[in-house]
């Protein structure tokens, strides 16, 4: 029945009938015309008239059904290809075998006479012939009326160069010719390598390297570059996008071979590049054998599990075969989206609970981890928005301070392993209330590694998050989707990023290598400046920046500074770990006695008194360099009121 249904598998059933006709025929042909070679006349006598009437319609039936098993129908006519050909080769020669068996032994059963031994070959090869040649005629049909339809619409068919003419190139080439969807028209090629200059690959002629993009682009009118790069290393790459990027030609990329989609056109699954790609730095690697072993079979906790950050850690996560997933998240709407994702993709073989509270809510984070008892925690659980936090600091106290400390009591308590708490350079020399709140949280950690006997706390300190909520990147598009203009608070802001999986996976990686008390701290290459991300984004866009889209600078936001540090001055030269990439900040030293008279005095004048909240958090953080003047605005238009 399985193997039925993968025959019968992607066949139209409105395509089916007229490709019936036509394959019947052909078989009737080249039997008939065999015959009329065999003997050499059209006017057959009474017994091979009454012989070829009576075999021909079993011939034809036979031809059918071995073309079915050969799926000739699952494959539409006008992307016939040389797989395609040698699917017929083989469909033709079996049931031409089958044909001579029936015949040659039928005919004493049946009463029938054979057919002369030269009828089967001359048939077979002009069946063979006949069923190539129909679906190489509507595939060559298709091509005259595209590249007819491509000359005449201009507007709606783009021309294109494609860079890289490998394997990935061609198939790009070729499905962009035959596809219907497509709405491109392939006009040259690019490639590096010498000795494919001059060539062509699928009628498309290469005709330079990566340092005449600007020039040909210009000569033949290019109107999009798609990169079709799968083994080039992150520098080319790097240095590829840069040079397509300043011809003003939209930009795009197709996924890596093993990425594609089975069954989908490569030219159908195109997306733009990611700016991703421009941060000059290649994507960080797990080790799995490390990781796998204190997460398999494990039941997993992530709080914040409906973010950015948490939602991928659970994708992540879900690959090691956990025991469970419990997602904690207060916003149900992207909990709920994260879960339906998960069903839809593993299915029953993943145990996902998605659990709604706030880890503000000490009964409740209790209750849970009670409930589930977790091997593992991660909290992901966080107020990151630093202009909303700088005018509702109490909230930021409450939630990442006081969260995070409910969470790592409760990890104590119930006797979760480790816990690994997502920290950011924010928290270095903080400016802001967030930043701040991020270093108590650090504190925290350190704190209950030195005084729990169950649990193994670590934090992850990393920069900025490409396509996270409220990150640059989304805001940039809209902006450029808009027309402009795009927005940067200074012309000499620079950050460090890194990707959303990328940040998962320096989690996961820091949960496998903790001891307890550890900060780990991400290489992340050079900083980028925000300006030149801005810019390198409209290029990509297709548009020239402060010419097509004009780029404003609004100037700092309040807590915001122009650049962010990964350590203090008294974690001293970071400690290297077996990952390149990552390294391990030494602890400071803190007066654990005070630090916990002072959590009890912010506790109680968190969102009450801001002046006195700011005060304590200068004393736990000795390096926040914010002022005592921010107020929430709803307390100050109470004490307005008079409320």
């Amino acid at each position: 029945m399985k193997k039925t249904n993968r025959i019968f598998r992607n066949i139209s059933l409105k395509s089916l009938v007229p490709q019936l006709v036509v394959d019947c025929l052909s078989v009737f042909l080249g039997y008939w015309l065999a015959f009329v070679l065999r003997f050499d006349t059209f006017n057959f006598d009474y017994y091979q008239r009454e012989t070829f009437n009576f075999w021909i319609p079993w011939l034809i039936l036979i031809h059918l059904v071995c073309f079915f098993v050969a799926r000739f129908y699952n494959t539409r006519w006008e992307y016939c290809s040389i797989d395609e050909i040698f699917q017929i080769f083989l469909g033709s020669t079996v049931a031409a075998a089958i044909c001579f068996l029936l015949v040659h032994y039928g005919s004493a059963f049946f009463y029938v006479s054979k057919f002369w031994r030269g009828v089967y070959v001359i048939a077979y090869v002009l069946i063979f012939g006949f069923v190539c040649i129909t679906r190489i005629s509507v595939r060559f049909a298709y091509r005259l009326r595209r590249s007819h339809l491509a000359g005449r619409m201009s507007d709606e068919f783009k021309r294109v160069m494609i860079v890289g003419a490998g394997e990935m190139g061609s198939m790009l080439i070729k499905d962009m010719k035959n596809a219907p969807e497509s709405k491109g028209v392939p006009v040259v090629a690019i490639d590096d390598d010498p000795k494919k200059r001059g060539t062509r690959i699928n009628g498309v002629k290469i005709i330079g390297g990566r340092n005449q993009i600007p020039r040909i682009a210009a000569r033949y009118n290019i109107d999009e570059i798609l990169l079709a790069m799968s083994a080039v290393s992150m520098p080319d790459k790097q240095d590829i996008m840069h040079i397509c990027a300043s011809t003003g030609c939209e930009l795009k990329t197709i996924p890596a071979l093993y990425e594609i989609v089975e069954g989908s056109p490569a030219s159908m699954q195109v997306h733009d590049v990611d700016i991703t790609d421009l941060l000059g730095r290649d994507e960080i690697r797990l080790n799995t054998e490390e990781i796998s072993g204190y997460l398999q079979g494990k039941t997993i906790m992530v709080t914040g599990g409906g973010g950015s950050i948490g939602s991928e850690l659970c994708r992540q996560i879900a690959h090691f075969k956990p025991k469970k997933i419990v997602v904690f998240d207060i916003y149900e709407n992207n909990a709920y989206d994260l879960q339906n994702e998960m069903k839809i993709r593993y299915g029953g073989d993943l145990d996902l609970e998605v659990i709604i509270g706030s880890v503000r809510d000490r009964a409740r984070v209790e209750h849970v981890m009670r409930v589930y008892k977790p091997d593992v925690l991660f909290h992901a659980a966080a107020h990151k928005h630093v202009p909303l936090m700088e005018l509702s600091p109490g909230e930021a106290v409450k939630n990442n301070v006081f969260g995070t400390w409910n969470v790592a009591q409760a990890c104590d308590k119930y006797g979760v392993k480790r816990m690994v708490l997502i920290s950011t350079d924010k928290a270095v020399n903080p400016t802001n209330i967030m930043g701040a709140t991020k270093r108590i949280c650090e504190l925290v950690i350190q704190y209950m590694s030195r005084h729990s006997s169950h649990t193994e706390y670590v934090a992850v300190r990393f920069g900025n998050v490409l396509g996270s909520s409220g990150s640059v990147i989304p805001l940039f598009k809209r902006q450029i989707a808009a027309g402009g203009p795009v927005t940067v608070t200074h012309p000499d802001i620079i950050r460090y990023f890194m990707t959303i999986p990328e940040a998962a996976r320096l989690v996961i990686q820091a949960g496998g290598m903790a001891h307890g008390g550890e900060i780990f701290v991400l290489d992340m290459g050079q900083p980028v400046k925000i300006v030149d991300l801005a810019r390198n984004l409209i290029r990509l866009s297709g548009y020239e920046p402060d010419v097509d889209i004009k780029i404003e600078f609004t100037g700092l936001r309040p807590g915001e500074k122009l650049y962010e540090e990964l350590l203090l001055d008294a974690e001293g030269k970071c400690e290297k770990t077996d990952h390149d990439l990552i390294y391990i900040g030494s602890p400071i030293q803190f007066n654990e006695a005070s630090f916990l008279t002072d959590l009890e005095e912010l506790r109680g004048v968190a969102g009450v008194d801001n002046t006195a909240m700011v005060a304590i958090v200068h004393r736990l953080v000795p390096t926040y360099s914010g002022h005592a003047d921010k107020t929430d605005l709803l307390a100050a238009e109470a004490d307005k009121e008079g409320v």
